[in-house]
């Protein structure tokens, strides 16, 4: 294979055992991107830190100063509970932030080639945060759940409470070596990403100074059980100072014929009705104050995917960075 940008498109690679390299002079402007090739197909640099896309898939940066990605690759807990997986960091200008944010699903947050398009958070962020996507794995429903729930007859799910200690004590002090601390940290993800959120930051009270969760599956515990849910967890701790903002699409009618204290028994979808409640559980019992430490947000008929989520998501993100 060989590199491809301007001035040394071409270049031979030296090769030893499995390490492949070319001493090339980079090029300005600082940022140069690349690609290798075998002169018929082109790939980004599979250990390559810094990335990007253009219209023809992903390519590497030889550096950069300009606001950018990079990827860290097979991050495992310390015990071992959890498949590794790639940390996407989103880096500010000059590497300078006062937020930092830890978002779930991240495969789906930066590549415009992810599913439904992707939430092209990059597209949304205001200045100066820095955003570490952490990837899910094959067990994203045991890892994003804090309890089991029988779903389409099976009980599964319950590893939440793993996943919460893994970003709290492996990701949370890796990112700060690698980048510095800052004086605002929230969690933020979609669906179970969203439930998970709020996992983490009851499980590690004072830690997280807000959740931004879009279409949380609140009901979570209650589905196809009469379990706790998320609702229970931030009823028992009472109001805290976490900032909470909670969204949905979809809409109908909230009813809980089940009588299992959720009321999700209705016609509406997207999780419309468990986040009302939830809401007004913030508000009502534990005082919360909308637009002091609570914000929810409503965008009728919105469907369940990350299309809808990406056109919505900077809402959260104007808030999260005037905290």
């Amino acid at each position: 294979m060989a590199g491809d940008h301007d001035g040394w498109a071409g270049t031979p690679l030296a090769r030893a055992g499995e390490l492949s390299w070319a001493e090339v002079e980079i090029p300005d402007p600082v940022g140069s991107r690349y690609k290798f090739t075998n002169g018929e197909t082109w790939m980004s640099d599979p250990q390559g830190r810094r990335f990007d896309w253009d219209d023809f898939g992903e390519l590497s940066l030889v550096r950069a100063q300009a606001a950018h990605l990079e990827r860290f690759y097979d991050r495992r807990d310390a015990l071992g509970d959890l498949q590794p997986r790639d940390l996407q960091v989103w880096v500010p200008d000059g590497g300078v932030f006062t937020h930092l944010l830890f978002a779930h699903d991240g495969q789906n947050l930066f590549d415009p080639g992810a599913i439904w398009g992707g939430w092209r958070l990059q597209d949304a962020l205001p200045d100066g945060i820095l955003v570490v996507g952490i990837d899910n794995s094959p067990d994203r429903m045991w890892e994003y759940t804090p309890s089991e729930d029988r779903i389409g007859g099976d009980l599964m799910g319950g590893g939440a409470d793993i996943y919460a200690d893994f970003v709290e004590d492996d990701v949370r002090p890796f990112i700060v070596a690698q980048y510095g601390d800052a004086a605002v940290v929230g969690s933020l993800g979609s669906s179970l990403g969203g439930l998970v959120s709020f996992v983490i930051a009851d499980r590690h009270p004072g830690r997280y100074d807000m959740v931004l969760s879009l279409s949380a599956t609140i009901g979570w515990g209650s589905i196809g059980e009469d379990g706790p849910t998320i609702v229970d967890a931030y009823r028992a701790a009472g109001h805290r100072d976490t900032a909470i903002y909670l969204d949905s699409g979809g809409a109908g009618s909230c009813v809980d014929s089940d009588g299992d204290g959720v009321p999700d028994d209705g016609d509406a979808n997207d999780n419309y009705c468990e986040n009302l409640w939830f809401r007004d559980v913030l508000s009502d019992e534990l005082g919360y104050r909308f637009d002091a430490d609570l914000w929810h947000w409503h965008e009728p008929g919105a469907s369940h995917n990350e299309a809808e989520w990406a056109e919505r998501v900077n809402l959260p993100l104007e808030i999260f960075a005037g905290l």
